[in-house]
């Protein structure tokens, strides 16, 4: 393993800054010698914080993640690994491949400090900050004075865009672990041992970051997809203040109901066709997608993020229904998450043929639904490439998500809004999903458990099952049984140590900072 003792710190990052590009910025992976090598361009500016967008769903500096971003770890990106830890202990998801790939015991809720999919999830984190670290070490006003006015108001743009993807970090390092190390460009670089930060000093930094920089970050009709604009800031503020209790950071449903509003307010739309939402032309529904991360088979090749959902949730007998070649047949619904969906919902996409709903177990793949709600096809019906991954985005926000947000913060005591604003958008998503209002609710209908089954209805496969089920403390507890949980066919209630992950054992012993409560 080749992580140096004091990879806590990733962070430190020294040496060479690893240089990337996405979107519009369409070139392979390059390195750079030293940042003073670097940081000399507004171009070169561009294709460093491009690296930081990558390093959400690239693994390395090749195709496909080759020539690995970190050593020791299993290879693989940050969305692959954040995918895992979301959805693979959940209703949502039983892995075939739990045996194989190390996912046993993500599967029955049982993990412990040496999990490799706990330690490749902290470490794709850090690694992360690391690299926002790193460029705003060198996009700060003393950084650039040798620029033009116009090239330094360019970086500092940048700058901000940096800070969010920071944030963004932080609030999984929050959801997942909660008292983790921190550290920012601000702190020396070498072999400092960053402090141990509480949950609440963790959400306060966030809360305040977003704020700083929300309205110097680019509104809907101007942000240049995929990159982040003012909605972005807004909904993960949302996602921040509807998990404060759990976070033990106090009551803020009404402020998330005030900057769901925002988002709202910016003029984001339902995208008509819901399967377009998740399909190889998905870059184009920005009515709807706030945040979405860019994955195609020229520039962004990855065996994780939209790929490894994709072409994970296919078996080969359907696989070219979906334009995928190939289909690895990893992972099906666990059957009470079949059971929500009503016969004329739009999003009741399993396939269900020739297979009983029930897993008879996790290593058998003639039984449980397998997914169809992600595909590899164009708008046209077509294949969008044969080889190298997928072409479909990964949307991380959409404006689906904060209208959920928006009407579970009401219900939970938020004030700013009534039931029936609730409600309206609740059904708006609903008459997308019908097609037509027979699957609308009235008022009375709404409450907190119709929300969360919505939520699994409009978001299954987005990465938030876990945080949702533990805000309804629902994750470890006997409230809520699905087959496998506890790994037994039933279900069983678990320690409630599980609704965190530890810090890795290997971070414990390189930062004497650090320790698990529990684990």
């Amino acid at each position: 393993m080749k992580l140096n003792k004091y990879i806590s710190i990733l962070m430190l990052f020294t040496g060479m800054v690893l240089t990337s590009c996405l979107g519009d910025l369409d070139q392979y992976p390059r390195i750079d010698k030293t940042p003073k090598d670097v940081y000399t361009s507004v171009e070169n500016y561009e294709m460093a914080l491009a690296k930081v967008y990558g390093s959400f769903v690239l693994a390395g500096q090749n195709k496909g993640g080759g020539n690995e971003d970190i050593k020791g770890s299993r290879g693989f990106d940050y969305m692959r690994c954040y995918f895992n830890l979301q959805e693979v202990g959940t209703d949502e998801v039983a892995m075939i491949w739990h045996a194989s790939d190390g996912q046993t015991e993500l599967s029955y809720l049982s993990w412990d400090a040496t999990d490799p999919w706990v330690f490749d999830m902290y470490y794709r984190i850090y690694y992360t900050i690391a690299l926002c670290n790193e460029f705003l070490r060198y996009a700060n006003e003393s950084a650039i004075g040798d620029f033009s006015n116009n090239e330094q108001a360019t970086i500092l743009q940048m700058a901000y865009e940096a800070r969010f993807l920071r944030a963004l970090a932080y609030s999984h390092a929050l959801d997942l672990f909660r008292n983790v190390p921190f550290v920012t460009e601000n702190d020396p670089i070498g072999t400092y041992i960053p402090p141990r930060y509480t949950a609440q000093q963790i959400f306060d930094y966030i809360e305040s970051e977003l704020k700083e920089i929300e309205n110097q970050l680019p509104d809907r009709l101007n942000v240049v997809y995929p990159r982040v604009g003012r909605g972005a800031a807004n909904t993960l503020l949302a996602k921040i203040y509807l998990n404060a209790e759990v976070y033990g950071c106090g009551d803020r449903y009404t402020d998330c109901i005030t900057v769901c509003k925002k988002v709202i307010d910016e003029g984001y739309t339902l995208e008509p066709e819901y399967k377009k939402l998740f399909n190889a032309d998905n870059d184009k529904r920005t009515n709807e997608i706030i945040l979405g991360f860019s994955v195609d088979s020229q520039n962004s090749v990855s065996w994780g993020a939209s790929t490894y959902i994709v072409c994970g949730q296919c078996s080969a007998t359907f696989g070219m229904e979906l334009g995928v070649k190939s289909s690895w047949e990893m992972y099906r619904a666990r059957s009470p998450i079949v059971d929500l969906y009503g016969s004329g919902d739009g999003r009741n996409l399993f396939y269900t043929e020739d297979r009983p709903q029930v897993i008879a177990s996790l290593d058998d793949p003639n039984s449980g639904y397998f997914y169809m709600k992600w595909s590899n096809l164009t708008d046209a019906g077509s294949m969008a490439n044969e080889v190298d991954g997928v072409c479909t985005d990964l949307p991380l926000f959409r404006l689906a998500d904060v209208y959920l947000m928006f009407a579970e913060a009401f219900l939970r005591g938020g004030q700013g809004t009534d039931r029936t604003t609730a409600v309206s958008y609740v059904n708006s998503m609903r008459a997308r999903a019908y097609g037509n209002e027979s699957g609308n609710i009235d008022v009375a209908a709404l409450t907190l458990d119709f929300i969360l089954n919505e939520r699994v209805r409009e978001l299954s496969l987005e990465m938030v099952r876990r945080t949702d089920l533990v805000r309804y403390d629902y994750f470890t507890t006997d409230k809520h049984i699905w087959e496998w949980k506890g790994g037994i066919p039933d279900g069983r209630a678990v320690d409630s140590k599980y609704n965190i992950y530890p810090i890795p054992y290997a971070e414990l012993t390189a930062n004497p900072n650090l320790y698990n409560e529990n684990y």
